[in-house]
């Protein structure tokens, strides 16, 4: 082969040089790693805090309104009592009402005052309705058919009640 030759054959291959490769500085790649394993770590410290913060919530909760169950047990039985005594006027059996209702009211229980008031679909039960008129003004109740009940702040038992209304 001639020189002509040679030097036509290394024009036609192309030499292929490896690109060059941006090094990395392992101490900054390092360095983000680190920084981004930080950030995770207090996103989960955060999300930790905010799960411990709910479930103490929702034990407080639990721990205040854990007596409902039994507060709607008692008030049935007060309610029994009711009606045997407007059958019979029994001193023992208002003794025995008196005492309950003492205690269902000093754990946070109290009636639903209805009578007179403005409906409320939160707190009463519309059992049926009547027309409004000047005596009976629309939206209020004309009367209660059965107490209601609250436990501190919630319904218990709705007020069943009867009230004037357009529809």
């Amino acid at each position: 082969m001639t020189d002509d030759e040679v030097e036509a054959e290394e024009s036609e291959i192309e030499v292929i040089m490896p690109e060059e490769v941006e090094e990395i500085d392992p101490l900054e790649e390092a360095l983000s790693r680190a920084e981004a394993a930080e950030k995770e770590i207090s996103y989960r410290d955060a999300e930790i805090q905010n799960v411990r913060k709910r479930l103490m919530a929702e034990k407080s909760t639990a721990i205040q309104y854990g007596g409902m169950g039994m507060a709607r047990k008692m008030l049935a039985i007060l309610a029994d009592i009711d009606r045997a005594l407007a059958v019979d006027e029994d001193d023992g059996l208002t003794l025995i009402r008196t005492k309950m209702w003492t205690e269902l009211s000093a754990d946070g229980v109290k009636e639903i005052t209805a009578k007179g008031e403005k409906f409320d679909p939160k707190s009463m039960e519309a059992i049926t309705t009547i027309p409004p008129s000047d005596d009976f003004p629309a939206n209020r109740v004309i009367e209660q058919l059965e107490a209601g009940y609250m436990y501190k702040d919630r319904v218990l038992i709705p007020a069943r009640v009867v009230v004037a209304s357009d529809q």
